[in-house]
């Protein structure tokens, strides 16, 4: 006899995956041309007639939030019913603002919190990121100084991120592995592996569940395209933009040489971040051009 229950993806492959449903773990084949990604709610099959830990994904269940990666405008979901991104931001290897903006304004088109860690504050001086901070934080983005390392005020992030589900985000080097196995207790290692043609980067994603904190790993989110999104959405990602520009003489204001911008005039006197400003300018310009 088979029984139908619902579970949650924690491990993604090619055409498998494993399933954690009612506190046991399944080895799961999937039924037909289901789209799935780690993080999906979805119905499993099992047979009730044994204790086999093997069972099949009959259906996926409506998702509360997706991350997708977009190529020639063609969208792909690479993670599912994720809360919030936490963007890890580092001196060395340099985090550049643009960097931030971009996950901002794709976490802000997807309904997903963002949030930003300056990580390795060990090897720096302690005002090192106080300017960046005080630009995100005076438009309502929240962070942490943290060093995953050395377990610097990792306790604080993990009191934030109980009964969440996040993806951390963060170029190479910035210590996202170090950082999830900081917050998981488990260890969790960078996914670059060597071979004869040099490095190559593995496919699984995987979801940890740690006390109430849920922590997605995934390889392909350091930097993912946003050609998908529309001029619209992009400035979804400047909120202080946004308040401006509602103050524009024209509503189809381009907030750059226009007459009567409310914006540039925010700009000029110090209202609107130069580095943000010039960031929006830059993600909206290769919207167009992609």
């Amino acid at each position: 006899m088979l029984k139908v229950q619902t579970g949650q993806i924690v491990e993604f492959y090619s055409n498998s995956c494993c399933v954690m449903s009612e506190g046991k773990e399944y080895k799961c084949k999937i039924k037909g041309r289901i789209n799935l990604v780690v993080g999906d709610l979805v119905e499993i099959e099992i047979s009730s007639a044994n204790s086999s830990s093997d069972g099949l994904v009959i259906k996926r269940l409506e998702r509360v939030t997706a991350l997708y990666k977009s190529k020639e405008k063609i969208k792909k979901p690479i993670a599912a019913n994720i809360s919030h991104i936490g963007i890890l931001v580092t001196k060395s290897p340099k985090t550049n603002l643009e960097f931030i903006d971009k996950w901002i304004t794709i976490s802000k088109v997807a309904s997903i919190e963002p949030f930003i860690i300056f990580n390795k504050i060990d090897l720096l001086q302690n005002r090192a990121f106080q300017e960046d901070q005080k630009t995100y934080e005076r438009i309502g983005i929240k962070t942490f100084q943290i060093s995953a390392k050395l377990f610097t005020n990792v306790d604080k992030l993990k009191k934030y991120l109980s009964k969440r589900t996040t993806i951390f985000v963060g170029n190479s080097g910035s210590g996202k592995s170090t950082l999830s196995s900081a917050i998981t207790g488990k260890e969790i290692l960078s996914k670059a592996l060597s071979n004869n043609q040099g490095v190559h980067t593995t496919s699984v994603s995987s979801l940890y569940h740690v006390n109430e904190m849920k922590i997605i790993d995934s390889p392909g989110v350091r930097d993912i395209g946003i050609n998908h999104l529309k001029l619209e959405e992009i400035i979804l990602g400047f909120p202080e933009i946004i308040n401006y520009s509602l103050n524009c003489v024209f509503p189809n204001c381009s907030h750059q040489t226009d007459e009567g911008c409310a914006v540039m005039a925010a700009l000029k006197n110090g209202d609107i971040e130069e580095s943000r400003y010039n960031n929006f300018i830059f993600l909206s310009n290769r919207e167009l051009n992609e």
